[in-house]
């Protein structure tokens, strides 16, 4: 199953389209793979090696053909880069990831056109690992899209790093990566920016 590579979306035109026509397009992407490719179950899979990493929880992964892809693991959410435990939850997902080959089990993409799915290297779930490392939420706003077994483990997993103090929970009140992102998008102008 094919989506748009990195190169395109780096591609001047296709990032001056609006988000919600990009999201479009790769959803027609989708679309067309699975009308003229029947066989394909509804869920796909991606192999490849992992050759970069954004943060806790997004790596780019190339496959046999030198196409690079996006990808957002699915279920868990990881600290941004400029919260605590940001970097070590990259360097804890590095060590899993980096430079392996890996086979990323997907159904969807996300608004920003990165595939979401569960990222498996020798038979290990990383997402589940991040989780228990302590080093990334169990993302319940997505919980219903993870099989009952995953949606398990991984509320589990939260529990048990939290009991432990593991990772982020070592924070007594450590904030969650979708409350921060909303805290910035809502920060007010400094007072300087609103003088004449």
């Amino acid at each position: 199953m094919r989506l748009l590579p990195c190169r395109l979306q780096r591609h001047s035109t296709f990032r001056s389209l609006s988000t919600r026509l990009r999201s479009a397009l790769y959803q027609a992407a989708l679309a067309s793979s699975v009308l003229f490719a029947p066989a394909l179950a509804f869920a796909a899979t991606l192999k490849g090696e992992v050759v970069g990493l954004s943060d806790g929880d997004t790596v780019t992964v190339l496959d046999a053909q030198k196409t690079q892809y996006k990808v957002r693991l699915a279920g868990i959410d990881a600290p941004e880069k400029r919260q605590p435990f940001g970097d070590r939850s990259r360097q804890h997902l590095a060590s899993l990831a980096f430079r392996r080959q890996v086979v990323i089990e997907w159904h969807k993409t996300d608004r920003w056109g990165r595939i979401v799915g569960k990222v498996v290297v020798d038979r290990i779930d990383v997402c589940l690992e991040q989780v228990r490392a302590g080093l990334a939420w169990h993302y319940l706003d997505y919980a219903r899209e993870q099989s009952p077994e995953d949606r398990s483990a991984y509320s589990e997993a939260e529990r048990v790093a939290r009991a432990k103090r593991l990772g982020l929970w070592r924070d007594p009140q450590p904030m969650a990566p979708w409350d921060f992102r909303r805290s910035q998008r809502q920060k007010p102008l400094s007072e300087e920016a609103l003088r004449p």
